[in-house]
């Protein structure tokens, strides 16, 4: 089988849907062949690439395309719609041109999954829809966009595509259950976890960079990753601001949408402290070294994002405090998993009062962490691909069949 994967952001994107498209065009290559059509990098990229209307490339046995796209960075929202559309405008008569079985269309440009169904239609082949974050609740869920008619002519189209798609992956349960919500046959939507490779590698206790992120700190509460807009980042700010002055800090690790706005709201409490980025090679310091890692998701995105940093916190062994709604996947696994603590999202007492809670109790939160080591070996990113693939192939072997032939 011949599958075109179409996703604006690869490698060297530094983007967490890079690296899940690079992983799973590297998984279906082991059975297939795989097409990958991106656009220029623009997201981060660690290689900047001259402007050129195709650029042809093999990465690890995948052919990738690489459509002339316009390359500004993501930070400012005009510049990266246009980003959007040129990669959609070069990326679809390319489409049409390559000869394919099935259409794999991640969320990267948000209206990516209504191009691949477009697509696919024209092409008469079947399309497979990874939802990363489900547009446009994103969009509207987190303030990007208000709601006017031509968000509802997105959504009507996104529906239409969702019924289209031969199987829609999602990434937990609550985005299933968003999904299903809009009109979709619940035998067709199917969760497959990002989860995280299994074990995962381990930083030694006195490593610099463990050093430089806790300080003097005796009790690290440790977000790392985008501060997008997804979190309750008001309700973080707002907890620290009543924590006493006991050796606890509340640690922001990486960049976002928000991070101007945390850190203004931030002002004056000692108690916050924002960091960039680690390299690559160092976040299994970032893991070590936080006592309590953040886990948040405001009130009203449960099931538009599934946040993937659950899963190296949960390989890290370390404890987790989910800011999130009792819905969400999160909140459920760690319930579930009694590795952490769930609080509401929108009260900050609550969430100073579990830090506090959990800074006094070394032994429950050592026991968190174990058992958060313990869970993780249900989510090993190898088991997960391979569930990928499977509905892949399931998905081809059910159009195959309503076409007649066996």
């Amino acid at each position: 089988m011949h599958i075109l994967l179409l996703n604006q952001y690869f490698p060297p994107d530094t983007s967490a849907t890079a690296n899940i498209a690079a992983s799973v065009a590297n998984a279906l290559s082991q059975r297939h062949e795989v097409t990958v059509l991106a656009g220029r990098p623009s997201y981060d990229p660690d290689q900047y690439y001259a402007f050129s209307f195709l650029r042809r490339e093999q990465r690890n046995g995948i052919a990738v395309e690489r459509v002339g796209s316009t390359a500004y960075p993501r930070h400012q929202m005009r510049r990266r719609v246009t980003n959007y559309l040129s990669y959609v405008s070069l990326a679809v008569p390319r489409a049409l041109a390559v000869k394919v079985d099935l259409i794999l269309a991640m969320t990267d440009p948000p209206f990516a999954g209504i191009v691949g169904a477009a697509i696919a239609g024209m092409k008469g082949i079947p399309l497979v829809y990874n939802i990363r974050d489900l547009y446009p609740d994103m969009a509207i869920g987190g303030g990007i966009v208000r709601p006017k008619s031509w968000v509802g002519v997105w959504e009507e189209l996104h529906r239409a595509a969702l019924r289209q798609a031969r199987r829609v992956i999602v990434l937990g349960e609550d985005m299933r259950e968003r999904v299903v919500a809009k009109g979709v046959d619940p035998s067709r939507v199917i969760v497959v976890r990002d989860g995280i490779s299994i074990p995962a590698p381990v930083a030694p206790a006195d490593h610099p960079a463990i050093r430089e992120i806790r300080g003097s700190a005796e009790f690290v509460v440790l977000h790392a990753g985008n501060l997008g807009f997804y979190g309750a980042w008001p309700t973080l700010i707002n907890a620290a601001k009543i924590l006493p002055q006991n050796g606890i800090r509340l640690v922001f690790i990486g960049d976002g949408a928000n991070r101007d706005q945390l850190e203004e709201s931030s002002q004056g409490c000692s108690i916050v402290r924002f960091l960039p980025f680690r390299p690559a090679d160092e976040i299994p310091c970032v893991m070590a070294a936080g006592d309590l890692h953040v886990v948040t998701i405001r009130r009203g995105l449960g099931g538009v994002v599934v946040p993937s940093k659950l899963y190296s916190i949960l390989a890290a062994g370390r404890p987790v405090l989910a800011v999130a709604p009792e819905d969400t996947d999160v909140a459920r696994i760690v319930r579930r998993e009694d590795c952490g603590m769930v609080v509401d999202p929108d009260k900050p007492v609550e969430v100073a009062q579990a830090i506090q809670t959990l800074k006094g109790d070394p032994a429950r939160l050592e026991a968190m962490g174990q058992r958060a080591l313990r869970a993780s070996e249900k989510y090993a990113r190898a088991n997960e691909l391979e569930k990928f693939v499977g509905v892949v192939e399931e998905a081809a072997a059910h159009s195959r069949g309503t076409r007649g032939h066996p």
